[in-house]
């Protein structure tokens, strides 16, 4: 397993602090991560007002469940300049690892919904569903594992290649890897996924030459 030191959670937090500032004075829209644009993405959105993965991302640590981090966050991590609002999250659909999952989950007092909007409790067997939609104070988004149709990606391999990043406080963040980010964002195609894989792609080829 690849292990990186502090540098992709320092981009984070410096991501994290400029989305509370970008939103401090926001009016509420009523639009979730759900809501987002295709182009602009869900910093437009009130996922944006108040943004904080970290407690989450601290929970999954502190009850020992291994949860990869995609989407905008992981790119971020990997040096993208867009800010986002929402936090999506793999995990690898064990039923042996839902109790900690649901635990985490439980400690920062989030909610689920399901692919339909509708409310499911808080218990290992509703993390067994392909995905599943979460809120919590700091942080909304999907929770999805290998069992979601992902078209030809064999994401279950993307969950073995996920890198760490470990902060100096121990703090241990899963996130999937460049490679495999860029793979998710073509395989999607919306505006934003494009242009995000194209930086990605870009900044790698930068740091080759």
């Amino acid at each position: 397993m690849n292990q990186m030191i502090d540098e992709p959670l320092e981009r984070l937090r410096t991501a994290v602090r400029r989305t509370r500032e970008l939103a401090l004075n926001r009016a509420a829209t009523g639009l979730g991560h759900e809501d987002a644009d295709d182009d602009v993405g869900t910093i437009d959105t009130d996922d944006a007002l108040g943004f904080d993965p970290f407690p989450l991302l601290e929970a999954f640590h502190h009850n020992g469940v291994r949860v990869v981090v995609i989407g905008q966050v992981a790119g971020i991590m990997h040096g993208s300049t867009e800010l986002t609002g929402d936090l999506d999250l793999l995990w690898d659909g064990a039923p042996a690892h839902a109790p900690a999952l649901a635990a985490a989950f439980t400690s920062v007092n989030a909610r689920l919904t399901d692919e339909t909007g509708k409310s499911v409790a808080i218990h290992p067997d509703s993390f067994l569903r392909p995905k599943v939609q979460f809120t919590s104070p700091g942080a909304s988004g999907d929770c999805c594992t290998p069992a979601l149709p992902w078209g030809i990606l064999q994401v279950r391999e993307f969950l073995d290649r996920a890198i760490t990043a470990v902060d100096p406080g121990g703090l241990e963040v899963h996130y999937v890897s460049r490679k495999d980010l860029i793979q998710m964002r073509r395989a999607i195609g919306r505006p934003k996924d494009l242009r995000r894989a194209a930086e990605l792609d870009s900044s790698a080829s930068d740091r080759q030459g």
